[in-house]
């Protein structure tokens, strides 16, 4: 029995749990950041559900890549389209980004909200690969457009007031 459960546990991937759990808990720090904003703004969408687009964006990509590197221990010939898994991932959460959009009063709120739960799933996306430098800087270009660009809309509203 104890046998069972360790074979169901032993990663015969080429990659260490060390660089999932990595990858996992970076994709949870990024994408928090940029959900932080929203969280302070009392937005729909917050930093739980950043966390989360970003750290299930990873989890897919993990599972692409582990299927990627089982694929190719089969002496046949199997098919398997990577992308497909990416368009999964943006399909997913365009449909979740959408039902923060609302439409009232002639004006439409939660585009930005949307807008970053989607650049989440990018960020999580990345980090799951292991393109570390494009999810950094993603976040950190997110945030600054997200905090730095408000202000600046605050102060132009508020001149022109």
């Amino acid at each position: 029995m104890l046998d069972v459960l360790a074979d169901e546990f032993s990663s015969e991937w080429s990659m260490s749990w060390t660089v999932m759990s990595v990858r996992l808990i970076g994709s949870v720090l990024l994408c928090g950041l940029i959900g932080y904003e929203r969280e302070l703004r009392s937005r729909p969408a917050g930093l739980r559900t950043h966390m989360l687009v970003g750290m299930a964006a990873t989890v897919y990509t993990l599972i692409m890549l582990y299927l990627i590197d089982v694929v190719a221990d089969f002496e046949d010939s199997v098919g398997i389209d990577p992308s497909r898994i990416l368009q999964a991932i943006t399909g997913g959460v365009a449909f979740l980004a959408a039902g923060v959009v609302v439409f009232a009063k002639g004006k439409v709120r939660g585009l930005t909200t949307g807008a970053s739960m989607w650049l989440a799933a990018a960020v999580g996306t990345a980090i799951g690969m292991g393109l570390w430098p494009i999810a950094i800087m993603t976040t950190v270009m997110a945030v600054i457009i997200i905090v730095a660009v408000r202000h600046f809309e605050d102060e132009v509203i508020s001149d022109q007031d």
